[in-house]
């Protein structure tokens, strides 16, 4: 792909790039369904690759899976008008001055943001990502995240909609220490150091590197720093058992059996935090000059590394909105155009198959303003949008 390609697609569509679904398997989750993808299609990946629980958007980071992985797993394709295809990344990578600005390329080097919904029948391990000091010995970002929880894929709350999170103040360094130690012995036990917090749809978190947390069974909206680092510190799930390598995948090898290594990539203070959910929680903040006809909240925020909104658009209304940063969108919800594209959030998805409900938006084209029709005389579009570091515009916690 050359640059005049990228500025082809930008032109032809107005600034506004249409992208197809990218789906990614987990071999350790159950999927949870909500997802839109129709039920045939689940382990379309394979059984032995697990089923499909994670949508990714705008992606130009790879899924790490393991030795199976497929060379483009993870990432993000552009549908051009034309009916070709090309990968995101690699429009960035050529033309990333045009999609996110020049002065974004010069600072950040590219697309730093990976967002996506993921969607699991029960908790996920407790877990980590590394901080960027210990992602980078194995040549990777550290990854913060933020949770939001979008009331329309929630209908159901599938088997625990509470996340562990943390540890109990008071938990010393010798508790996970025996937890680790015990890994082999069936559930290690690393709970009972823990505390669930009921999980909220309509509201959300921020989970820094570092802090232990056992994602619960909400379908959640996830902004994160485009990597795919983890560790888990849980031996069993629902009486699945959890292989040391999951703990040690973005571990240097010297350290796979050194337990106090291990424990120290854990941020301690902010896992004791006796606060944990008022300093960690994150409720929607409005957006006070929406246009009428619409509203809008900030859904992420307080951190440099990414942030997000939520625009409502109410039946038969047409609004103009700007933003002051490139951007990826996702419908939860309603139809209606988003500039000269037609958008609809889509009942069932084949593994395969092009939707109408994922489009990015170049940073002109969002300065500019971006026309948005709710072509429904009865239901609201519902949309959700994703920006990389540093939108100017994003509040402080």
């Amino acid at each position: 792909m050359n640059k005049q390609e990228v500025v082809s697609a930008i032109g032809a569509s107005g600034g506004i790039l249409r992208l197809e679904p990218c789906w990614v398997p987990r071999s350790f989750m159950i999927p949870g369904r909500r997802l839109k993808l129709h039920p045939d299609d689940l382990y379309a990946f394979g059984g032995h690759r697990g089923g499909i629980n994670e949508r990714w958007f705008c992606s130009t980071t790879k899924a790490s899976n393991g030795p199976a992985t497929l060379p483009d797993e993870g990432l993000s394709y552009v549908r051009s008008g034309e009916g070709r295809r090309f990968l995101f990344k690699e429009a960035v990578d050529v033309g990333g001055d045009l999609l996110l600005g020049a002065d974004v390329m010069s600072r950040e080097g590219g697309w730093n943001l990976l967002c996506k919904f993921f969607d699991n029948m029960g908790p996920i391990p407790h877990h980590l990502h590394q901080s960027d000091a210990f992602a980078a010995l194995v040549g990777q970002r550290g990854k913060p995240e933020a949770y939001y929880f979008p009331p329309q894929y929630n209908l159901t709350e599938n088997n625990f909609p509470y996340t562990f999170m943390g540890l109990e103040p008071g938990t010393t360094k010798a508790d996970i220490h025996r937890c680790l130690e015990n890994w082999n012995k069936g559930d290690n036990g690393i709970l009972f150091h823990s505390r669930a917090y009921r999980l909220e749809p309509g509201a959300g978190w921020q989970i820094n590197p570092g802090i232990l947390h056992a994602p619960g069974s909400l379908v959640t909206y996830e902004p994160q720093v485009n990597s795919d680092v983890f560790a888990m510190f849980q031996s069993v799930v629902e009486g699945r058992i959890i292989d040391w390598s999951l703990l040690t995948k973005d571990v240097l090898s010297e350290y796979h059996h050194d337990i106090d290594y291990l424990i120290g990539m854990m941020d301690w203070d902010a896992n004791v935090n006796p606060e944990f959910g008022k300093t960690n929680k994150v409720f929607p903040r409005a957006v006070v000059e929406a246009p009428e006809g619409c509203g809008e909240n900030w859904i992420s925020y307080g951190t440099p590394y990414y942030s997000a909104k939520e625009l409502t658009v109410m039946p038969n209304r047409t609004v103009t909105i700007r933003d002051s940063a490139a951007y990826g969108l996702i419908l939860t919800e309603g139809r209606g155009k988003i500039g000269k594209r037609d958008v609809a959030t889509p009942a069932m998805i084949r593994f395969g198959q092009m939707t109408e409900d994922e489009l990015f938006v170049t940073a002109d084209a969002a300065k500019e303003g971006v026309r948005v029709e709710n072509t429904s005389s009865t239901d609201p579009l519902v949309i959700l949008k994703h920006f990389g570091p540093g939108n100017p515009e994003a509040p402080g916690r």
